[in-house]
């Protein structure tokens, strides 16, 4: 015997700092009583959340990871909600939230100046929190770019036309944000790099003898090596 199981609210995906407590919600009707369970993956392993079997699912935020809802009825009929994603910032103090934080967003990275050689690889970046996460839109002279809505803006081989102001504006549903307003020239080969140029070596380590494990060295590692890039290091990375 079949009965449809109906989701009336999924849950949303947030970008929070580390530490940061948070309820995850799924809603569900049916023509039976309805069961709930709470599933988390990380680094493609998927697990079940021991004792997570209520509707509303408080999570305090120490990871990156994806989560999801499992619901059963009393025929064993079941559906699960979308897959959502909890982005955790872990170089970011929460100090850097408003006082009264009711999740709009709040920019923690904002693009960077830069002269790019005609026919090389564009790239500016920046990064939001927000309860949703938020939605990405860039714009160029203060027109919207169609293609670029995420929070990487990527253009393989720059032409002198792409050159212009840059910013982003980060929004979800309780507001929006912008980034700086920054300049991108793109033009001719510049002079010779000189024995000057500055290098940034980042060691991420997770196996210490006499030390406890830090919480995400990797992502740590890989964080700041975007962001010297756009300061115009050379970044050598090295883990464990």
């Amino acid at each position: 015997f079949s009965v449809a199981i109906v989701i009336t609210e999924q849950p949303v995906s947030v970008s929070v700092p580390v530490g940061y407590s948070f309820t995850l919600r799924c809603r569900a009707e049916a023509c039976t009583s309805l069961q709930y369970q709470w599933f988390c993956q990380h680094q493609s392993v998927c697990c079940q959340i021991p004792g997570a079997t209520e509707q509303d699912l408080l999570v305090t935020a120490q990871q990156t990871q994806l989560y999801t809802c499992r619901i059963n009825d009393l025929y064993k009929n079941a559906v699960f909600s979308n897959w959502v994603k909890v982005e955790v910032h872990q170089c970011v103090a929460r100090g850097l939230l408003p006082q009264l934080w009711r999740g709009e967003p709040v920019i923690i990275l904002n693009p960077i100046e830069q002269k790019v050689e005609v026919g090389k690889p564009l790239q500016l970046q920046c990064a939001a929190m927000g309860v949703p996460a938020p939605n990405f839109q860039w714009y160029r002279n203060g027109n919207v770019l169609e293609h670029q809505k995420k929070k990487k803006l990527w253009i393989n081989h720059a032409k002198v036309s792409d050159s212009g102001t840059y910013l982003c504006c980060a929004s979800n549903s309780h507001g929006e944000h912008w980034t700086n307003a920054v300049d991108i020239h793109v033009g001719e080969q510049s002079q010779p790099t000189s024995a000057t140029d500055k290098i940034a070596l980042l060691v991420g380590n997770n196996h210490y003898q006499h030390h406890p494990n830090l919480m995400a060295p990797v992502t740590d590692v890989f964080e700041l090596s975007l962001l010297l890039k756009q300061l115009g290091f050379q970044v050598v990375s090295l883990l464990d």
